[in-house]
């Protein structure tokens, strides 16, 4: 057979790399970076060159699966599983109400560009609350708790035109969807603006890739991120080096803010972080005397039981020192397909947007409701598990692996298990789907069309890809959001997108479900489909420079400011200030870490991301090594006050002492030490999901654990 080149773009993460694609026989045969990509020219991660793996594995489902009275399973048509768990949760919602419904999804529904908006509509039209995303797992706080403080509509300033740039707690190099820094061949892109004058501060408690090409390098303590930046919030006030014009011009909160980080001095502050004093005021002058650039964190930070905190004291930095775009400038995310972009862009801060609290839905578990749109996911296992009125008794999960992923493995392992219906939506037997009732196999990412919406966060340019299947779909698989259709059409429910309502007679094609989902967006995806369909080079992206917002004179009646004191801000800092989270006998602290071989839970069956990573390794400091009389390459036991688990010991010197760094989505709730070194360890295994929370998102501690270490 002739092998036939087409163009796409990867969707194994979020950079959504341009890619060639050769195909072979309607199966994948390689892929490669697209050189004449004007974004990406070329560059490829390790984890999207996996793609043929992906595509071809000899495991993969490419039929659906039902599980049996004695725990086996047995083929069944999607078809006809579509239908028997639709009418199983039509008569659950008449029996139980609408809230006996939940859908989740995970890392790998977001590349999948039609598949949350229409998880959305399938919610809604249940009339259910119980929608939930991986985005309260890791970053809730990020998305959903800085828009009380004010929006600043011109939004920030660009990576690319930025003289400083300050990274906590993340590492774009290695985690491409990272904040802060395009994840478009990253680092070419740092060593490129370093080359030009960018300084760059990096406040992590190892030495990550990140880390080696910092000016200023703060090795802080984990968990202590909110010492370091009031710390230098302090300096930066008391010396009046923030932005005053800015400030008097459009901020509130100041003396509060003030106030409230007085306490925490240089020496004070550099003493919990970890850090040196020197440093933390050279960082904050530096920082406050660029013109212009960002402060951003990354998953790690938020995860380590400060989150909302950590969030506010860098809107803060950012906030007092106008990070900003102004009149005149273009914006630096212009989101061609982001339906948030379709807002005026002027140069002045927005009006207060509450995302949580009074007036939202509410759990029924711990006090906690909606962050913006879905339920935190921390509530999840309990909701499953607790008896009463609104108890959920079917749980759909697409694209993700609550057992890995989630806090309080044990817990939601017994709820995957207890749930009346559990539907997992996956292309493997991954750990979730042996708990699942129906699994539902998907097709995947070049077997169907799609748009880098996903990557349109990280874009400074309005670059658009619409890339058609570049293969058919295997078996009996299906695309995730027509097995959604399908399952709206079996409950007799409607599916309205923020575009309108869809035809429940005949399932709808993705262009048309994407300008639904899109509407409002610089171009519609039906657009960007025709224009690449049309180009000599097919299928290629476009970018397109007319379309480029460009903020907008302020309003001149506009009386909006920012409020640094708005809700429980400043405050929260003065709780913080006094309370040490130290726990007698548990001297490590583990912190999560991104892999270049991984992407969160995923990325386990691929063979060659296995060769390079079979395990999940505990890189210790050789001295603490050495102290515990453990050796390189040993099997430990890390314990938390909740549970232990078992991790291969890996000395690292750029490791602080008394950490222990580790991937956080490992193995599964059968690993142990028998299968260490092939399985890994979870170590949301280590957590609780009702204690160390979060006061506002109720999000788990899952970095910054306090462990101690043995041998095994």
């Amino acid at each position: 057979m002739t092998v036939e080149t087409k163009r796409s773009f990867c969707r194994f993460c979020h950079a959504s790399c341009a890619m060639l694609v050769d195909v072979e026989d309607n199966k994948i045969k390689a892929v490669r970076g697209d050189k004449d990509d004007q974004l990406f020219g070329g560059y490829t991660c390790i984890k999207g060159r996996q793609l043929p793996d992906m595509h071809n594995l000899p495991d993969r489902m490419l039929t659906s699966k039902l599980r049996q009275k004695d725990g086996s399973f047995k083929d069944i048509s999607t078809a006809d599983a579509l239908a028997l768990a639709g009418a199983r949760m039509k008569k659950m919602v008449e029996e139980h109400g609408p809230h006996s419904i939940a859908v989740y999804c995970g890392t790998n529904a977001f590349q999948n560009s039609a598949v949350l908006g229409t998880a959305y509509a399938f919610t809604q039209g249940i009339g259910s609350r119980n929608y939930y995303t991986s985005v309260t797992v890791d970053q809730p706080a990020k998305v959903f708790t800085t828009a009380r403080y004010g929006m600043w509509m011109g939004g920030g300033n660009a990576f690319e035109e930025s003289d400083i740039a300050m990274f906590v707690g993340n590492n774009p190099i290695t985690s491409h969807y990272s904040s802060g820094l395009p994840p478009f061949s990253p680092s070419r892109r740092l060593r490129d603006a370093k080359e030009r004058g960018l300084k760059l501060i990096v406040a992590d408690p190892r030495v990550s890739e990140m880390g080696k090409l910092a000016d200023i390098y703060l090795p802080v303590k984990p968990g202590e991120d909110p010492a370091l930046l009031a710390g230098m919030l302090n300096v930066i006030l008391a010396e009046k080096l923030y932005d005053q014009n800015f400030v008097a011009a459009h901020v509130d909160g100041v003396e509060e803010l003030e106030a409230a980080v007085k306490p925490m001095t240089p020496d004070i502050a550099a003493k919990r972080a970890g850090v040196d004093r020197d440093d933390l005021i050279k960082a904050a002058r530096m920082f406050a005397g660029a013109n212009k650039g960002r402060i951003v964190t990354g998953t790690g930070p938020e995860m380590a039981g400060n989150g909302t905190l950590t969030e506010y004291l860098v809107a803060s930095l950012n906030i007092l020192c106008a990070r900003f775009n102004q009149e005149g400038e273009k914006t630096a995310v212009p989101m061609v397909f982001n339906p948030l972009s379709g807002g005026p862009k002027k140069a002045q801060v927005a009006p207060p947007m509450p995302m949580f609290g009074e007036g939202f839905p509410q759990s029924r578990i711990r006090g906690l409701g909606h962050l913006g749109k879905e339920m935190p996911c921390n509530v999840l296992a309990d909701e499953i598990l607790t008896p009463g009125e609104g108890q959920i008794k079917a749980f759909i999960s697409i694209g993700g692996n609550p057992e890995i992923a989630f806090p309080d493995q044990q817990k939601v392992r017994r709820a995957l298990e207890e749930c009346e219906l559990f539907i997992q939506i996956d292309p493997w037997m991954s750990a979730s789907a042996k708990r699942a009732d129906i699994i539902l196999a998907p097709s995947m990412c070049l077997e169907r069309e799609d748009i880098n919406n996903v990557s349109d966060a990280f874009c400074e340019e309005p670059y658009a890809h619409y890339t058609e299947a570049m293969v058919p779909a295997p078996g009996d698989t299906m695309d995730e959001y027509e097995m959604l259709w399908w399952l709206a059409k079996h409950m007799g429910i409607e599916m309205n997108y923020p575009g309108g309502a869809v035809s429940m007679e005949t399932c709808p094609d993705k262009a048309t479900v994407l300008d639904l989902i899109s509407v409002g967006s610089l171009l519609k995806p039906s657009k960007a489909k025709a224009d690449a369909a049309a180009l000599d080079r097919k299928g290629a992206a476009i970018t397109y420079h007319d379309l480029h917002p460009v903020v907008g004179p302020a309003d001149p009646d506009c009386e909006n400011r920012f409020n640094l004191a708005a809700g429980a801000m400043p405050n929260e800092l003065t709780e913080y200030t006094i309370n040490d989270p130290v726990k007698d006998g548990f001297d490590f602290r583990l912190i999560s870490r991104r892999s270049k071989h991984r992407y969160n839970s995923n990325g386990h069956p691929f063979p060659k991301l296995v060769e390079k990573m079979p395990t999940n390794p505990a890189f210790i400091n050789p001295e603490d090594l050495k102290q515990a009389g453990i050796s390189d390459g040993a099997i430990i036991e890390i314990t938390s006050p909740t549970a232990s688990i078992f991790g291969m010991a890996k000395a690292d010197k750029k490791i602080r002492r008394g950490v222990i760094s580790m991937s956080h989505a490992f193995g599964d709730s059968d690993a142990g030490k028998d299968d260490v070194m092939t399985k890994g360890s979870s170590t949301n295994r280590l957590i609780v999901d009702d204690d160390w929370l979060d006061p506002i998102t109720g999000q788990a501690m899952q970095s910054a654990i306090p462990v101690r270490v043995s041998k095994a």
